[in-house]
């Protein structure tokens, strides 16, 4: 029997159809992340469920040829197909593969007002104009961003219940340290994680053969997609130059200062020549960009260079496939993350907390003396988030929580190899439980309320 994986949007799902007001839902996300799975397994809950699909079935394009009125589309799909069924508040619409034919969007306002269907539309992220949709539908439609699947979601994969995890979290609140074999045992876990990734496809795979045979021609099958799509979407944009800059991602991340440098990546290249490659890789869905702060002080979204930043991959698990076969082998048998200078650590940190829901931000002084690679945030207080993937010295976090020159940072946050602690200036949390930060962020900032 095959696997079934749990997923963050089943239940986001659930709420969604309980809600009396919902409007048309559109659920973003990367190619191959389980969209339509998840929503074709949700369409069981309704009585009668209708599923198009523009690529496989492009003659539903001309639906919208003769008007965007519910009546009119509901009168042409089954002219297309009789066998569909419409029964008014029982009836899911499911459009899929939005990309190929972005004028379904002008409809959602339609269906919206008509309140009769429901409709669920989506697509890869890589072909959609959502600045076109937006432009069509604003007001008349909510927006869902599915990724692939994060550690909980791994862990759920992997047989652990909600109060399993949950018990995770009362020791972070409590800030007492894990069991040692509890610690040993989510380590491991959390390396497959890394080398796994969360593209659903390899995570069945992985758990239900446990072991990575035939994972790595999957996730170079990925990567050989992504490729293909960017020259199949970038439309307005030099895909060479695009296809350059996702290339050369590994090559950044194994430098010292991991800063991504145009004028780096090919002789005499010129920010100005690659202006929205990089935004369209992250409005793809295939990397997170990280940009530096002027100051590291709130508010973070009007204190950054938007010249000055990092790129991750999205899927940690690509990142490691993208790799020389030489690494491959040193990674995979010996399960040695500390090479290529932290680059892999601060990778995952960096998908788990877009994950979580946060933009990604990092800072270095002029000097060169602080660096720090991530930033949070609770009520009022600037958290700094230093990843080390050997358990050396955090001089930069230990500068940026004693300098007055840094008034509104009063603690910060450590991930390593290491147990649950609390010195007085920094938490510490080892790495696998990165995607409970922002729910203990958020539990600190309600603690700090009600004292």
């Amino acid at each position: 029997m095959e696997l079934k994986l749990k997923r963050k949007i089943d239940n986001y799902l659930v709420s969604w159809k309980q809600n009396p007001e919902r409007l048309p839902l559109i659920v973003k996300g990367a190619r191959q992340i389980g969209k339509t799975f998840s929503i074709e397994l949700f369409a069981q809950s309704y009585k009668s469920f209708v599923e198009i699909n523009f690529v496989t079935s492009p003659e539903y394009k001309a639906i919208f040829e003769t008007g965007f009125s519910v009546e009119n589309i509901v009168k042409q799909i089954s002219m297309i197909n009789p066998k569909f069924q419409f029964i008014p508040h029982k009836t899911l619409i499911f459009f899929d593969e939005l990309q190929s034919c972005p004028n379904c969007a002008t409809c959602l306002k339609f269906f919206a007002l008509h309140r009769q269907y429901d409709v669920i539309c989506s697509g890869s992220l890589m072909g959609i104009n959502y600045q076109e949709i937006e432009s069509v539908s604003v007001g008349y439609k909510t927006d869902y961003e599915m990724y692939s699947l994060d550690f909980e979601e791994f862990l759920w994969a992997k047989g652990y219940s909600d109060s399993q995890i949950d018990s995770l979290f009362e020791n972070m609140k409590q800030q007492i340290p894990l069991n040692p074999a509890v610690i040993n045992v989510m380590t491991q876990y959390f390396k497959e994680y890394m080398l796994v990734g969360g593209m659903p496809q390899i995570v069945k795979k992985f758990v239900s053969q446990n072991n990575f045979s035939g994972l790595l021609e999957l996730q170079r099958a990925l990567l050989a997609a992504y490729k293909e799509d960017i020259t199949k979407y970038a439309i307005g944009l030099d895909k060479a130059k695009v296809n350059n800059v996702y290339e050369n991602i590994p090559v950044f991340l194994a430098k010292e200062n991991k800063k991504f440098l145009i004028s780096k990546i090919s002789h005499g290249a010129r920010n100005r020549e690659y202006v929205g490659i990089v935004d369209w890789l992250k409005d793809a869905g295939i990397v997170n960009i990280c940009y530096c702060l002027d100051l590291p002080e709130l508010p973070f979204k009007g204190n950054y260079n938007p010249q000055n930043y990092k790129l991750y991959f999205k899927d940690t698990g690509l990142l490691i496939a993208s790799l020389d076969d030489e690494s491959q082998a040193d990674l995979r048998a010996n399960k040695n993350f500390n090479t290529f200078k932290g680059a892999i650590y601060e990778n995952i940190v960096a998908d788990m907390l877009v994950k979580a829901g946060y933009p990604l931000y990092y800072f270095k002084n002029s000097k060169g003396t602080i660096e720090m690679d991530f930033f949070v945030r609770d009520a009022s207080n600037v958290v700094p988030i230093e990843v080390k993937a050997n358990d050396n010295s955090t001089r930069s976090l230990n500068n940026l929580i004693e300098s007055s020159s840094y008034p509104q940072i009063k603690y910060g946050i450590k991930l390593c190899n290491k147990n649950i602690g609390y010195n007085g200036k920094f938490f510490t949390f080892p790495y696998f439980l990165t995607f409970l930060l922002k729910k203990f962020m958020l539990w600190k900032i309600e603690t700090n309320k009600n004292n």
